[in-house]
This record gives structure tokens, sequence and C-alpha cells, in this order.
């Protein structure tokens, strides 16, 4: 079995992000149903050293969506010029992540496997190939900040479980 650059990207971003579609889909059913403002969600933290519930769903689509741009473009930064997102606004980050995600060809993704990409960081920067730059950089990140999101909503009291973490599975047909 051999496995793709498609495959540990695109393919296991559309897997991450659609499980955090599905989380913030149950986010804001729990807000409604107990009478919680999604505004005060936006801004919730699990620590104070911590950033917002926001920037997690925004580093989702950052470090999913962003990271095969940075393929195409060779350099990687951390999230900026996002707007002020409210919830509904994170909603639609993420769906839109996912429909753009979904039009990329396997052909097109696998023939960047060794693009030199970047991540810059002020006077940083460490280099990579595209390939290990999805393992070894863009993974922990997509995992980490999705993990935060669901974390954020599960101790706000959302009906959430593993499986609404684990997101749409690629099993055989």
């Amino acid at each position: 079995m051999t496995i793709s650059l498609y495959d540990i990207s695109v393919g296991s971003y559309l897997q991450v992000v659609g499980a955090v579609a599905g989380i913030l889909d149950i986010g804001a059913k729990y807000c409604a149903d107990q009478g919680i403002d999604t505004a005060e969600i936006v801004d919730t933290r699990l620590r104070e050293d911590m950033l917002p519930f926001r920037f997690q769903v925004i580093s989702v689509a950052h470090h999913s969506l962003g990271t095969v741009k940075a393929m195409e473009s060779g350099t990687f930064g951390p999230p900026s010029g996002y707007p002020d997102y409210d919830y509904a606004g994170l909603q639609g980050l993420i769906k839109d992540t996912q429909t753009e995600l979904a039009g990329f060809k396997p052909e097109d993704i696998d023939a960047m496997a060794e693009n030199p990409v970047a991540f810059v960081m002020g006077s940083t920067r460490l280099p990579f190939s595209a390939a290990n730059f999805v393992l070894s950089f863009s993974h922990p990140n997509v995992y980490f900040h999705a993990a935060t999101t669901y974390d954020i909503l599960r101790m706000e009291g959302a009906p959430l479980g593993k499986m609404n973490f684990m997101g749409p599975l690629r099993m055989n047909k």
C-alpha cells in the first residue's frame, strides 16, 4: 500500500475539518437549546494564557487549507488577516475550508511532495519539504487546534463524544 501526499494532507484535513464542522453544529444547537450566547463561546479560553475558541477554529482552517496553499507558494506563517468572526462566521469559515479542500485533485497535490515549504515567523525560517511540513508541523497543529475547539465546547457542556472528534472515517467500501 502506498500512501500519497494527498492522502496525508487533503484526505486527513477533510476528516478533521469535517469533524470540526460537526462539532460546531452541535455546539450551536446546544447553545440555542440552553440559551447560551455564542458570542461568549467565541471568546472562551481553556486557560488564561491560551488563545480563545475563535483562534482555535481559525487555526484549524489555517493549518489545513493554508498548508495546501503553502505547498504551492513555498511559505507558511501564523494565522493573520482573518476577520473577527462570530460563531456563525466560524462555521462558515470551516464549511468554506471543506469545500475548497474537496476541490483539490490528488495528482496535483502528489506532484508537490518535494516542494520546499518554509515556516516563517519574524526572523525565524524553518525549511521543510512539503511532505515533511505536513507530517511534522501541520498535523500536530491541526489536531491540537481541533482538540482545543472540541474541549472548549465540551467544557461548556455541549454533548460531544469521541466519535464527534473522529469525524468522517475513510473506511473501505
